[in-house]
């Protein structure tokens, strides 16, 4: 049940944020739906291949896809509805989405018995991703490699998971919780890791 509720919470949540930024570039339907997908299902492929689980077995979350694909249309279709709130909203279901998916990585790579730094890289693929891959789409340098501590809440999730072997759907919605509250602080209080440029600027 707990898996299940983590698949549709990052799915509807990054699929939002791949249809949004695709209409925020003026994308067709077509370039809609692919954002929307590439957000919500490409962090997962690539973990997919990561840790050894067949790529194919995204194909058999038909009903995922489907959510994704409905989510984006009816944004499509009712943009009013969605864009004067984004800038209030979108923050609180893109730190789900990172949450749900990084924890979602984290217990692939868990179960299957990996190490720590698999489990870690199957967080952070899982949680950041798709949104790197809509974001280069999009023709924007992604988020994750430029500002803000964004993927070291995924790293956290990995961590906490692989310590503490948390199984339990009490305890994983409470960690769903709080690497949610944290990203959204990291966010309004311009949390950054620290950056350096070339000539010392």
């Amino acid at each position: 049940m707990s898996w299940d509720l983590l698949n549709i919470i990052g799915t509807v949540a990054f699929a939002m944020s791949g249809a949004i930024v695709a209409m925020e570039e003026k994308y067709d339907l077509f370039g809609v739906w692919l954002l929307a997908l590439i957000t919500a299902f490409g962090g997962g492929a690539i973990r997919n291949l990561l840790i050894g689980v067949p790529v194919s077995a995204l194909w058999s979350q038909g009903g995922l896809f489907l959510v994704a694909i409905l989510v984006a249309l009816l944004i499509f279709m009712l943009p009013q509805l969605f864009l004067p709130h984004w800038t209030r909203w979108g923050v609180l279901a893109d730190a789900l989405g990172l949450s749900a998916f990084a924890i979602q990585g984290a217990l692939m790579a868990t179960a299957k018995g990996l190490p720590l730094s698999a489990t870690i890289s199957a967080a952070v693929l899982t949680g950041v991703g798709g949104g790197v891959i809509r974001d280069l789409l999009a023709g924007r340098k992604p988020l994750v490699l430029h500002k803000e501590i964004y993927a070291m809440w995924a790293v956290m999730a990995a961590l906490v998971i692989d310590r503490f072997q948390l199984t339990n759907p009490l305890h994983l919605f409470t960690l769903l919780g709080l690497i949610t509250v944290l990203r959204m602080l990291s966010y309004y209080y311009e949390w950054n890791l620290p950056a350096r440029r070339l000539g010392g600027e």
